[in-house]
């Protein structure tokens, strides 16, 4: 069986879900407070914990730097759990911006360039590399060849029947099957976001729904479990 090219496995995922957009923002600042709005991370309890803390603080850096603790921790509760230390990383990285950027932290990502900007972000807390690359991907900052934290086996999967059981590596050779993709923010978010979504829904990590998958005419993994049944 011939490997399917990203191409063509985006577009059958595009075919299968629509058109998608970002939920999580884009702005760099932004995401850095949205990430520390759910615990355990994810879409849908980082969600529920930004929409609190709107509600009842607001993001702004300032207003993020003069609240106190407790009064952070009593929003970010509805998005999971240890609210009181990711109320400390709020005012951490609130303050860092106010002190280090004067509040435009996107300005002075893109002055610059793409390494040193990597760098910077994974000295804010729970961003490492997948982090990074995300941010100034959304930000159109730099068209990295950024993939989903969550789930870089998908591609793997795919194309090689499985993505192993080490995280970086198939991070690696995810990233290297998206430097496929022109190096232009509109292709690369739009493979960033079919590949997370299929990810979450049907090509999970444990359980995979590869009956109801549109990629199981092509995908290798899905062929292998076909043969062992």
């Amino acid at each position: 069986m011939a490997r399917p090219q990203i191409t063509q496995v985006l577009d059958t995922l595009e075919s299968f879900y629509g058109t998608l957009h970002p939920t999580a923002p884009t702005d760099p600042y932004e995401f850095l407070i949205w990430w520390q709005c759910g615990y355990p991370p994810s879409e849908e309890r980082c969600a529920k914990g930004w929409q609190a803390l709107i509600d009842q603080i607001g993001i702004a850096p300032k207003r993020l730097v003069s609240s106190t603790p407790a009064k952070l921790a009593a929003a970010l509760a509805a998005g999971g759990m240890v609210p009181a230390l990711r109320a400390e990383r709020l005012k951490e990285i609130a303050t860092r911006v106010v002190e280090e950027h004067a509040g435009d932290l996107q300005s002075s990502l893109a002055r610059l360039p793409a390494a040193q900007a990597r760098k910077l972000l994974k000295t804010f807390p729970g961003i490492g590399n997948p982090g990074a690359d995300r941010i100034l991907l959304f930000a159109r900052i730099e068209p990295l060849a950024a993939v989903p934290s969550a789930c870089p086996h998908v591609l793997v999967r795919v194309t090689e029947g499985s993505a192993g059981d080490e995280y970086a590596a198939a991070y690696a050779a995810a990233q290297q099957m998206q430097n496929a993709l022109p190096a232009a923010f509109d292709a690369r978010i739009r493979g960033y976001l079919l590949l997370s979504r299929h990810g979450r829904e049907l090509c999970k990590r444990t359980n995979p729904a590869c009956q109801r998958c549109p990629l199981r005419p092509v995908c290798a993994f899905a062929k292998g479990a076909k043969k062992q049944q």
